[in-house]
């Protein structure tokens, strides 16, 4: 099972270049729980980046560079399939 409602779809996010920026998201309820993913314009985001880090449905930056601008969307997956949240913008002025 995996609902379609995220139960808190991510905000968008406005920080100054250099600062830290948290987008967060609480997946659909499912069975079993959902892993959390996220991408940015479409594409996966890695943690492979050492500033990214992905914990609890968090994707923190710790720095953020104006590179790091544009549409995120937190993606929920299970065996079931997988979920897309509503896109938020996160804006690096």
């Amino acid at each position: 099972v995996l609902r379609d409602d995220f139960r808190q779809p991510p905000g968008d996010v406005v920080v100054a270049a250099g600062e830290p920026a948290v987008l967060e998201c609480v997946p659909p309820r499912g069975h079993p729980e959902p892993s959390v993913s996220w991408k940015k314009n479409g594409v996966r985001v890695s943690d492979k980046d050492e500033r990214l880090t992905i914990r609890g449905g968090k994707l923190m930056v710790a720095s953020t560079h104006k590179s790091d601008a544009g549409v995120y969307v937190c993606v929920a997956t299970n065996v079931v399939g997988e979920r897309d949240s509503e896109p938020a913008e996160l804006v690096i002025f």
